[in-house]
């Protein structure tokens, strides 16, 4: 009898992480350890420690090499970036869980995969005593022993779960009946999705995450009896829960699980094999990458998106927005603006594209998206008057949508000179990120801060700067 492979916990760490995903995309592929071994130039056993989270591959060109031999797209290349950078993230102190001090809000050093893997962590942004906002893993009850404020609270979602209960997952589930649902599982669980992203958007991500994490753990049960075209859509339907949990800790600010649910999510889409999917998964990794200001990759995800698309799509087009976004973060106006162009002009021809992903694609999104660039690209009052007239035009529903757009408006007024305008709206958008706990805001919300402290003395300013320091914890 073979050897059976070590269990892996890929939340455990970046190296294990990557170690899980080589193995997992291997089995997929359908390729032995011995084939990957050959066609990478490296012994069986280099493959088994690879995989066994021992040891990762030694340099960025070896790990090239296997992205290259089992189709990942880039994925192992951004986890295998994932190990140096926490390994050497400078700041960071080393502790061995998260705690709170009883006196008063500690901060702590916790990666966010420990906060999503127990059940007592939350994530939330936090004053540092040099004045800057980060975000870190608390001790909930520790945290709630500290006597955090009421308002701080609320806008942080003490109380709610940021990932599915540990105690709960640690029980024995019960077996799932399919004949239990008036129709089928999966139609049950797509209006269950569909009801989840709406209440997402008026409600945010800590309402919703937590549900979504248990119905993929439902999915799995159910694919345990299913077969055929049944646990093909089963498939299917886990693949696209990952992808919008992964949105959900993205909006929560917590990057580090939002890449890990994304790379769960374009691993399942291969299983699945629908192009569509993968795309849009990959896309939605160039946006990740946009939103963290990684210079390096988000242009390159982007661009294989496009690649991975099909010609003239849709989706196509929704990464070629991502892709224009990531030229202005490296300062290539010409580019970004031809980007965004190209997308603009592109909505009449792929409106009647029968693809369910990126429906949101239209003028107002685009919009948005090319104010993003601008103010990134310094031309700030021209970013304010483009965000406000998308804030004008969103429907009613779009409650944490509003609030993000009015922080990126508020912080295009302070860059354009305007700081009691920008104090203003970043106050309206303040009391979006406390309905809704999104993590997305108060970065933006933390950079308006930093930009207004010039004019810190002016009693606009000063009041906004003293309640969104209300809603902070604090460095004990």
């Amino acid at each position: 009898m073979g050897q059976q492979p070590n269990v892996l916990t890929p939340e455990k760490s970046p190296q294990h992480r990557l170690g899980y995903m080589i193995r997992e995309l291997r089995a997929v592929r359908r390729m032995s350890m011995r084939a990957l071994a050959t066609k990478t130039f490296v012994s069986h056993s280099t493959v088994q420690r690879w995989e066994s989270g021992e040891r990762p591959p030694k340099d960025l060109a070896e790990v090239k090499l296997i992205d290259k031999q089992l189709d990942a797209g880039g994925l192992l290349v951004e986890l295998w970036r994932d190990i140096g950078h926490t390994s050497s993230a400078p700041g960071h102190v080393s502790v061995s869980t998260p705690h709170v001090s009883e006196a008063a809000i500690g901060l702590v050093t916790a990666t966010s995969q420990q906060a999503a893997s127990d059940h007592e962590g939350i994530f939330v942004p936090a004053r540092l005593r040099d004045g800057s906002v980060v975000f870190v893993a608390l001790d909930r009850r520790a945290m709630l022993r500290g006597g955090l404020g009421i308002g701080a609270a609320a806008a942080l979602g003490v109380g709610t779960p940021a990932a599915a209960d540990s105690a709960v997952q640690g029980l024995a589930r019960p077996a799932r009946s399919a004949a239990a649902y008036s129709d089928t599982p999966v139609e049950h669980l797509q209006r269950a999705r569909r009801l989840l992203i709406d209440n997402d958007n008026l409600l945010g991500p800590r309402h919703a995450i937590t549900a979504a994490l248990e119905y993929i753990e439902t999915i799995k049960d159910l694919r345990r009896d299913s077969k055929g075209v049944d646990r093909h859509a089963l498939m299917e339907l886990q693949t696209q829960y990952a992808e919008f949990t992964s949105w959900l800790y993205q909006d929560l600010g917590d990057f580090d699980n939002a890449q890990f649910w994304l790379d769960r999510a374009f691993q399942w889409s291969h299983t699945v094999g629908d192009g569509d999917l993968t795309s849009y998964v990959m896309a939605r990794k160039a946006q990740l990458a946009g939103e963290t200001r990684d210079l390096v990759d988000v242009v390159d995800l982007a661009e294989a998106a496009q690649r991975m698309a099909r010609p003239r799509s849709r989706l196509a087009a929704v990464a070629r927005t991502y892709e224009s976004y990531g030229h202005a973060l490296r300062g290539e106006s010409t580019d970004s603006e031809r980007a965004i162009d190209d997308v603009r002009n592109s909505l009449d021809r792929v409106s009647a594209d029968p693809t369910p992903w990126g429906v949101w694609l239209n003028e107002q999104y685009i919009e948005v998206h090319r104010a993003q660039g601008l103010e990134v690209l310094g031309k700030h009052a021209e970013a304010a008057e483009i965000f406000t007239s998308a804030i004008k035009s969103l429907p009613d529903s779009y409650h944490r949508d509003r609030g993000v757009y009015l922080a990126r408006a508020a912080v295009a007024h302070s860059g354009a000179g305007s700081p009691e305008q920008a104090a203003a709206v970043g106050l309206q958008a303040l009391t979006v990120a406390r309905d809704t706990g999104s993590g997305r805001i108060i970065r933006e919300l933390a950079r308006l801060d930093k930009s207004l402290i010039p004019w810190q003395r002016q009693p606009e300013v000063a009041d906004f700067r003293t309640q969104f320091d209300a809603v902070l914890a604090h460095e004990a």
